[in-house]
């Protein structure tokens, strides 16, 4: 599978492994700046409803 037909999920994590690793980012830095890009995000999606009691 070439990456032209992969998800676009694969494209966007190899872009952005791509731009850590060309800017000499350090690990530590990009997971610490990788969790509040991903709280950021989830803030963005709608609520899942809670669920009902039996």
């Amino acid at each position: 599978m070439s990456l032209d037909d992969a998800p676009q999920e694969i494209k966007l994590a190899v872009d952005l492994i791509y731009l850590l690793e060309s800017n000499e980012i350090d690990p530590e830095v990009a997971l610490k700046a990788l969790a509040i890009v991903e709280k950021d995000l989830r803030s963005k999606l709608p609520a899942e409803p809670a669920a009902s009691a039996p």
